[in-house]
Order: C-alpha cells, then sequence, then structure tokens
C-alpha cells in the first residue's frame, strides 16, 4: 500500500468573518489527528504575503507533499494558494482548498454547528488530497473560426465584430435573407431613425467581408466536441436558385409557376391589415368588384 503523503493544513481567520462563528484553534487542533497531516497552523489572512510565504516556507523546511488551506471560496483564492505552491516546489495540483466562510460562518449563527461542519469539510479535503496526482498544463491545438448562428441585427453585428477582429466567421441563418426582424421595421426606438439605413450597410458588409461566410436558408442540427475543438451540422435547404447567377432581381419568383418564397408579406396598422404584397406585386386587401347593369341593345343605341 502506497505511503501516506506528508499534508500541511492551514486554517484562515479572515479577520472575523471566519472567526466569528468558527472555533479555528479547535479546527486545527483536529486538523492534527487527521492521517497524514504532518502541519497544522491558523493565521489571519492566509491569502496575505506572509500567509502566502508560510505555505511557501513549509512546503521546503517540513518536505510537504500535499496542503490543504480552509479558507473562504476556491472562486476567490485557489489560484492564489496554487501559486504559491508552485513557487514552494510542489505541483500546484497537490493543493486543496475547503471553503469555511461562505459555507460554515456565513450561513449560520451557531459557533457549535459551524465549527463541526468546518472539522468535517477539512477532513473531507485532507481525504482527497492524499489521492490526488501530480498534473502538468499542455497546450492543444485549437480552432479559431467562430459560428454566428442567427443572422439578425445582433448576429450580423457580432459577426462583423469578430471577422475586423481578424478571426474567421460562419454566419447561419435560417431565412434566405440576413437581417431578421429589424428588416421588417420602419423606424427604430427611441430616436426614430430609419431601421433600413442602419440595417442595410451592416447586410452589404457581411456579404462584402473576406473573414464572414455567409450561410442562408440553413440551419444547424447537431453539435458535438468541446471548447476549441467543435463539430457543427448544417442541414442547408434547397433553393432551387444557382446564387452564383442569382442577381437578387426578383423576377424569378414573380414568373415562377409553383408555390413562391415569400408567398406574401401582410403590413397592419392597430392590429387591421392594411397592405397584403404576394409574390412580389402590391396587391390591395380585397378584390374591388365593379357592378355593370346589362342595357337593352335599342336603348343603348338611342
Amino acid at each position: 500500500m502506497a505511503e501516506t503523503p506528508r499534508i500541511g493544513v492551514y486554517v484562515c481567520h479572515c479577520g472575523m468573518n471566519i472567526a466569528q462563528f468558527v472555533d479555528v484553534p479547535q479546527v486545527v487542533d483536529f486538523s492534527r489527528t487527521l492521517p497524514g497531516v504532518a502541519l497544522a497552523r491558523d493565521y489571519q489572512f492566509m491569502c496575505s504575503d506572509p500567509g502566502q510565504e508560510m505555505i511557501r516556507q513549509d512546503i521546503r523546511d517540513q518536505n510537504l507533499e500535499r496542503v490543504v488551506v480552509a479558507s473562504c471560496s476556491p472562486l476567490m483564492h485557489e489560484s492564489t494558494f496554487r501559486k504559491a505552491c508552485r513557487e514552494g516546489g510542489l505541483n500546484e495540483y497537490l493543493f486543496q482548498m475547503a471553503n469555511l466562510r461562505e459555507q460554515c460562518s456565513w450561513v449560520t449563527d451557531d459557533r457549535a454547528q459551524a465549527t463541526a461542519k468546518a472539522n468535517l469539510l477539512v477532513a473531507a479535503a485532507v481525504h482527497r488530497v492524499a489521492l490526488h496526482t501530480p498534473l502538468e498544463a499542455k497546450r492543444v491545438p485549437v480552432n479559431p473560426q467562430v459560428m454566428v448562428v442567427g443572422g439578425g441585427i445582433a448576429g450580423i453585428e457580432a459577426a462583423l465584430q469578430i471577422a475586423n477582429a481578424g478571426k474567421q466567421v460562419v454566419l447561419v441563418e435560417k431565412e434566405a435573407s440576413i437581417g431578421g426582424h429589424m428588416a421588417g421595421f420602419d423606424k427604430t426606438f427611441p430616436t426614430l431613425d430609419c431601421a433600413a439605413c442602419i440595417l442595410t450597410p451592416k447586410m452589404v458588409s457581411v456579404g462584402q467581408h473576406s473573414n464572414i461566410r455567409l450561410v442562408t436558408f440553413a440551419e444547424v442540427v447537431d453539435v458535438s466536441g468541446h471548447v476549441g475543438s467543435f463539430r457543427v451540422k448544417v442541414r442547408k435547404r434547397a433553393r432551387y436558385v444557382d446564387v452564383e447567377k442569382c442577381n437578387g432581381c426578383g423576377l424569378c419568383y414573380q414568373m415562377c409557376p409553383a408555390h413562391t418564397y415569400p408567398s406574401a408579406r401582410v403590413l397592419s396598422l392597430a392590429g387591421e391589415k392594411f397592405k397584403e404584397t404576394r409574390y412580389g406585386l402590391p396587391e390591395p386587401s380585397a378584390p374591388v368588384r365593379i357592378a355593370v347593369t346589362a342595357q337593352p341593345a335599342e336603348e343603348a343605341a338611342g
């Protein structure tokens, strides 16, 4: 069976944040009874320069092989103590942190219960760190290409910002054209600026930008992989139009005998339809019928 490593335990007072409701000296005494613990200390502020120097010095002088710090949240100071371990000559991943502030002293005013829980958290950290193995950070290749899903004004702006930073961007839009809901607006709130005046230059910039690949009439159907190495499957719907030859004149869907896309666009005001456009040709909202009364031939001649 492998020999138990030498473990150092450091309990922080954090001013009065921990010490007010946790009996820190009692936690230190309890830590000394745990298997593998060669050293247990307490200090007012372990995250301070003297506190970090204490860890570095003990690693060298006491031949510590593992370190446990019982203090605040790992989100705040885990990197701080890992750096101290590394500078003391210990692999930074042979370190474990117990959160006594957020998980004990800040959630109860019962000193006995807070101290008992602190003992359990320290014991758990000690047993865990004994099983740690050294790790080494390494560099792996990543794909810096970015996919933006959705070609509305937000997606357009995101794609342009990333592309202008020198990254390759794939912009995927489910409709036949980018622009989104803003393309149907007349004015924008609160300045009442012309929506098209803002949107259309950005649409042109997307189409002409060398770092942006525009994929329209398509949807993302699957995403796999991990950060830096995603694999995305995109399904493109049939257009029945040669996009290399299309100049956007719109004559094809005026003349097409099949059901065209888009089939209609309806404008409404206060919930009432006042204009409808079908196949690119404006029509009244209802057919106009003119009544014509037939007259006898002789009356018409007279």
